[in-house]
Order: structure tokens, then C-alpha cells, then sequence
């Protein structure tokens, strides 16, 4: 039962990666600070596919789907398991694959747009 928990924790551990490679860009626009941490997302979620990196959270949940007496993800990983055919159709693969890389340039884009634009002036209510 613990691994089957712990399995199903990385499976979600790694829709919120996925989550956070997507829109990660838009929550530094309000958290300025976190662009670096989306900018090491990106370029790992983007090697994983990319480069072919192995995903150290793949390893985990095999392990914990293996000590759970549970089937492994395939060899595609977890994306081609949990998502493509399941979230959108295998065929719009690239398609999908654009977007994303889209949504994270124009998150960057506004984030540097955000950081340029002076900040508010403060509002001083006068004493009544």
C-alpha cells in the first residue's frame, strides 16, 4: 500500500513539474524571483524530450510501480503515458509540443515586459 502511495505521489509530483514547465513563466510575472527556477524547469523539461534525458521522477515511480507490484510506465515515459492519447490525440503531438514552447516564450516575454514597466507610484489618501 505505501508504494502504490508513493507512486501515485510522483505521478502527481510530476503532472505539477509538467504544470510548472508550462505556466511557470506567468507566475514569475507575479513572483519575480522564481524565473530562474522556471528557467531550470524549462531547460530540463525541454532536454528531457530534446536531449533524452532520463527523468529522475520516471525512475521513481517505476520503482515505487514495481514494489507495488504495479506495471511500469513504458519506455516513452511518463508523457506518453499519463498524457498523449489520453489528454490530447497522438497525432497532435508537435502540435502540442509548439504550444507549450509558445506559452513559455510569450511568459518570458511578458515577464520581461512586467520588469521594465516602472512600478506604480504609492497612493497617499489624505488626512481627513
Amino acid at each position: 500500500m505505501l508504494y502504490r502511495l508513493a507512486a501515485d505521489a510522483t505521478a502527481v509530483t510530476h503532472f505539477a513539474f509538467v504544470a510548472y514547465v508550462v505556466v511557470g513563466g506567468f507566475l514569475a510575472w507575479r513572483f519575480p524571483r522564481t524565473i530562474w527556477l522556471h528557467l531550470l524547469a524549462v531547460c530540463w523539461g525541454f532536454g528531457t524530450i530534446v536531449v533524452g534525458f532520463d527523468c529522475p521522477l520516471t525512475h521513481l515511480e517505476n520503482w515505487a510501480r514495481e514494489h507495488a507490484d504495479r506495471e511500469r510506465l513504458p519506455s516513452s515515459g511518463f508523457i506518453d503515458h499519463y498524457l498523449t492519447g489520453v489528454i490530447y490525440p497522438e497525432h497532435a503531438l508537435g502540435l502540442v509540443r509548439a504550444l507549450v514552447a509558445a506559452l513559455v516564450v510569450a511568459s518570458w516575454i511578458g515577464y520581461v515586459w512586467a520588469q521594465r514597466r516602472p512600478a506604480p507610484a504609492a497612493r497617499v489618501d489624505a488626512p481627513r
